[in-house]
């Protein structure tokens, strides 16, 4: 069991689920979904491009923002036992960074130490992903989570990658490239090459 969180919101988490997912034999869990994008929600792109069990958000908020303020908006009190993970192997998607609130209490970060279980961070390669990064390897780590890996996403930047590796003492799990199209056979293909060594 895995916990996906990413630098920034936008940064490929849905897509690095899926690809992990896949390679994994995992379900795909994400608890709370904030708005859709397009004409699909989050579930439903990983079923599709992964082609693997997805369990049913905890909470569906229509609203596309922090899901602390989307369920404000929606009327919706979150109640954080419901976001206790089910048992089986699963690929849980967090939604934007580790500093992301889910309530007015509560962080994701403090969700992930809650849980205890290990956690992928997904950064793209673009400008600012160092710090961003190493920031959000800190913050894990200050709360005891365990971070087993980060995957890259986007083009091959090799110094900042390395960069990034080695300062947050970090594992590298392999990079995910544009892929277009975004198909299930281009991302198996891109899945295939990752390095999950450290997790799998």
């Amino acid at each position: 069991m895995i916990v996906v969180t990413g630098t920034d919101t936008g940064v490929g988490k849905t897509v690095a689920s899926a690809a992990l997912a896949w390679r994994l034999g995992a379900t795909y869990w994400k608890p709370v979904q904030a708005g859709r994008e397009e004409a699909e929600t989050d579930r439903e792109a990983v079923a599709r491009l992964a082609g693997v069990e997805t369990l049913p958000e905890a909470y569906f908020l229509e609203t596309p923002c922090s899901p602390h303020r989307a369920a404000e908006i929606d009327g919706v009190t979150i109640d954080t036992a419901r976001l206790t993970p089910p048992a089986g192997r699963l690929v849980i998607e967090g939604a934007g960074g580790a500093l992301v609130p889910v309530t007015r209490d509560l962080l994701y970060a403090d969700l992930f130490a809650r849980w205890g279980l290990p956690v992928v961070i997904v950064a793209r390669t673009a400008l600012g992903t160092i710090n961003h990064s190493l920031m959000t390897i800190e913050v894990l780590r200050a709360r005891g989570v365990t971070v087993a890996g980060i995957l890259f996403s986007g083009d091959e930047v090799p110094d900042s990658q390395s960069t990034i590796c080695a300062m947050g003492r970090v594992a590298s799990l392999g990079r995910l490239p544009r892929l277009d199209p975004l198909t299930p056979d281009s991302l198996r293909a891109a899945a295939a090459q990752l390095d999950l060594g450290p997790i799998a």
